[in-house]
């Protein structure tokens, strides 16, 4: 048996299960506020405590993969956004797990991408996916996570990395002037800070909306203006992105903003933003980009660690 988690800023998702004929099987799952958490080992206390409850006589758990939101060290996340460590080893030591892997959720998350189905995609903007060229993920949850999938010998080898703080550049005048509103705030400006759950904070702000706390995705589905320059800025960044590798292979959204307002987003003004980029605007044209809508595809990849 394998356990395996998604552990993010806003959810923490926790299976036992199994691949059966490269499909995973759930014996146990669990969702839990991450707000609510003070102590990720006490968390598996209380969740293992349930599987010792109504596990097989002979299902043992030999191996645990955990997808973080933060930066690995060693084998060892300390989240970005929330005071949470994961710390694969001392998980280990401490529930006698023989083989314990922590990696980056959204590594975790590329890592799972060939598992999806047609059911698990919407298409954003058509184009041809070319087989062994570079992939990318965008995760859009309550920061902004990256991550890489480029050709290897192997297939697919996952490059983790920070891209959601790297400084946004604007493409237009109105999204010079939403940079101008968060830099006279505090500013350096990240792309975290517009493409994000605490963007959609500052995009409502700009256009003079003061929703009342806590601000969610459904703010941008009840407020039109807002959803078309979330749109615009997310292709701006995707495409920045995209470029950065040539992601003939595709472009992929996924997080909880994401699963909430896909089929909403205004696909012309995504597409006219993703493909702007000078002489390579047509080469963009070519690059697909679906949205995710299964929120368990980190934690899919995280399970995968352990095979």
């Amino acid at each position: 048996m394998i356990l395996a988690g998604d552990v993010g800023a806003t959810k923490i998702l926790l299976e036992v299960g199994d691949f059966r004929s490269d499909r995973w099987e759930t014996k146990l799952g669990r969702r839990y506020a991450t707000t609510e958490v003070d102590s990720f080992p006490n968390l598996l206390t209380s969740f293992l405590g349930e599987w010792n409850q109504v596990r097989g006589k002979d299902e043992r758990i030999t191996g645990a993969g955990f997808g973080v939101a933060g930066v690995v060290l060693g084998n060892k996340v300390k989240m970005t956004h929330r005071p949470i460590t994961v710390d694969g080893d001392a998980i280990g030591e401490r529930f006698l797990i023989p083989k314990v892997r922590v990696a980056n959720d959204l590594a975790a998350a590329a890592r799972a991408i060939d598992k999806l189905t047609s059911r698990d995609l919407v298409t954003i903007q058509d184009g041809g996916s070319e087989p062994g060229q570079p992939r990318v993920v965008l995760g859009v949850g309550t920061g902004l996570g990256i991550a890489y999938l480029v050709p290897d010998d192997n297939g697919y080898r996952e490059i983790p990395g920070e891209g959601g703080h790297l400084g946004f550049a604007p493409g237009s005048v109105q999204q010079m002037q939403l940079w101008q509103s968060i830099f006279a705030r505090h500013g350096r400006v990240e792309a975290e800070d517009i493409v994000s759950g605490s963007g959609i904070v500052n995009i409502l702000s700009f256009l003079g909306t003061s929703p009342a706390e806590p601000v969610t995705a459904d703010h941008l589905v009840e407020n039109p203006a807002a959803l078309d320059l979330f749109s615009e800025c997310l292709g701006n960044v995707a495409g920045d992105h995209a470029l950065a590798v040539m992601a003939r292979g595709g472009v992929y959204l996924m997080g909880g903003v994401i699963t909430r307002v896909h089929s909403r987003l205004n696909a012309q003004r995504f597409s006219e933003a993703f493909c702007a980029k000078g002489v390579h605007s047509a080469a963009m044209m070519k690059i697909p980009v679906k949205a995710v809508t299964s929120e368990r595809v980190a934690l899919l990849g995280a399970a995968k660690l352990i095979v």
